[in-house]
């Protein structure tokens, strides 16, 4: 007798199950939340934020060009972008967005709940306080997400709060250390080449499209990873690997997670 699913695919089902049917093989049914993307390549080592925000955009029905996309998305003048900036436009598009950090390198765990300041008023003391290139890069982004209308919250990356937001239609666009998530060799800055020696930790962006309960695995999807028809590739990668990789993105100004919800009336 076949299964008989009652609900959408991507959601946590209701099933009937038959009384012959593999009780254990039910039960990893029934822990499974998938979402189903569909994922570009990246065009070259730096576009790895517009690609995956082109995927969650698609997932919402949102269609727009990769190039476009690319040419709209401010990067940085070394390459690549931040999650506030991949926020920054969706908000222009009409999406409510939301930042979850533990970026140390800007944040102070204590200006969340701060009743004295708002965050945009520490991140600006702060700014007038310290030097750092990047620091001040990394803050101005975040303004601009602020201002645009974005909340950031602080918030401890945990398997319960991916597999919420998973179960509630949102896939989640991460900014983190691809050196961990691949455990392969740390990358040379200037030309992005493995090197154990003299490479550092690489940032990189992917969405995480899915949780399965039963093996404690996420299903990751990654623009970097090449497939026939020119599609990103998924993996799966065990809880405390990719919050790992998602904690040491801070040394990227990563270790952000962006989650978007539609804007029914706007978008």
């Amino acid at each position: 007798m076949p299964l008989i699913l009652l609900r959408r695919f991507h959601e946590k089902p209701a099933y009937f199950i038959p009384s012959e049917f593999n009780q254990e093989a039910i039960q990893q049914l029934v822990s499974t939340t998938r979402l189903r993307l569909e994922m570009m390549s990246q065009p070259d080592d730096v576009t790895c934020g517009p690609t995956c925000l082109q995927a969650v955009y698609r997932f919402f029905g949102d269609s727009i060009d990769l190039t476009d996309l690319i040419a709209q998305v401010r990067s940085l003048e070394t390459g690549g972008t931040l999650a506030a900036l991949l926020g920054q436009h969706a908000l222009t598009r009409g999406y409510q967005a939301t930042l979850y950090t533990c970026n140390l390198r800007v944040f102070d765990p204590t200006w969340f709940g701060w009743k004295g300041s708002t965050l945009a008023q520490k991140l600006e003391e702060q700014a007038q306080a310290k030097s750092d290139g990047n620091l001040l890069i990394a803050t101005r982004a975040y303004l601009g997400f602020l201002r645009r209308g974005g909340a950031i919250r602080s918030a401890d990356i945990t398997r319960e709060l991916l597999a919420n937001q998973l179960r509630s239609d949102r896939p989640i666009i991460t900014g983190l250390s691809a050196t961990w998530l691949h455990h392969s060799a740390r990358e040379r800055m200037w030309d992005e080449e493995y090197d154990d020696i003299r490479g550092t930790s690489a940032g990189h962006f992917v969405v995480i499209n899915g949780y399965d309960e039963s093996r404690d695995e996420f299903c990751v999807l990654d623009p970097l990873l090449r497939v026939n028809g020119g599609r990103g590739g998924e993996i799966h990668v065990p809880t405390h690997r990719l919050t790992g990789a998602i904690f040491l993105g801070v040394l990227t100004h990563d270790a952000d997670l962006l989650v978007l919800k539609p804007n029914r009336a706007g978008n």
